[in-house]
């Protein structure tokens, strides 16, 4: 929830009409306070359902922002844990925060393009989290294509997904209204900013990452609980690079 320490509306308003990257250096000394942090119940949920899947030498946060996601890493990574992300102010925020102990992994951070990753078969293991409402589908190609390029061969990329939202639950109009809101700025005022809840559909997911060179299954987060049907809330994507 926002708190009085949190970013204020006119902060929020500000970086809403400015472009992504611009956007999230200015919230960046704030966003830890606000409701865009993911919750660390997530972190925690993703870390012991891949903790069994590892050891992992070297693990990769992308678009890790403030660096919650690289917490996250330290307990299941030997070596290296490296955050990137394209907003400065974010990784100045991450890079100011003290991350796991003297004698864990090695951090490091990274300002780049998730869709133009400069890495070649350095990590073990990628994660991202709440992030890829930033890329339109269009672009989800280059991005997955990225990742496949960084880890070695068989590492594994991993993140949350939820289950849609029934057409009852408030959320699912939230998110289309806020979609539609996110249409309607981007198409009337520039530089854009992209962010949207509804594009990131797990199957055109699962079909973008087979075509970048990944073999995809899916892991239930049971801590989620599950829907009427049986199905889960939450699920873990995990592809391997094949």
């Amino acid at each position: 929830m926002f708190t009085s320490r949190g970013p204020t509306p006119r902060e929020l308003a500000v970086q809403a009409l400015s472009s992504t990257e611009r956007g999230y250096d200015l919230l960046a000394p704030k966003f830890d306070r606000s409701p865009f942090r993911t919750p660390d119940r997530f972190l925690s949920a993703t870390a012991e359902a891949l903790r069994p899947l590892g050891p992992f030498d070297a693990g990769l946060d992308v678009c890790c922002g403030t660096g919650a996601g690289v917490s996250a890493l330290l307990p299941l990574c030997r070596e290296r844990v490296t955050g990137v992300d394209f907003s400065a102010g974010m990784l100045a925020v991450a890079a100011a925060v003290p991350a796991g102990r003297a004698e864990g992994p090695a951090v490091d951070w990274v300002r780049a393009d998730a869709r133009a990753l400069p890495f070649t078969e350095r990590h073990d293991l990628a994660v991202s989290f709440g992030a890829f409402g930033h890329f339109l589908p269009a672009e989800r190609p280059a991005l997955f294509a990225g990742v496949h390029r960084a880890l070695r061969p068989g590492g594994l990329f991993a993140f949350p997904i939820g289950a849609p939202q029934p057409v009852r639950s408030p959320w699912h109009w939230a998110m289309l209204g806020f979609d539609g809101v996110m249409r309607v700025r981007n198409a009337l005022w520039r530089p854009p900013f992209v962010m949207y809840y509804r594009t990131f559909g797990l199957a055109a997911v699962r079909d973008d990452l087979a075509d970048a060179g990944f073999a995809v299954r899916l892991l239930p987060l049971e801590e989620f609980g599950r829907r009427p049907d049986g199905s889960p809330n939450w699920r873990l994507v995990v592809a391997r690079k094949t």
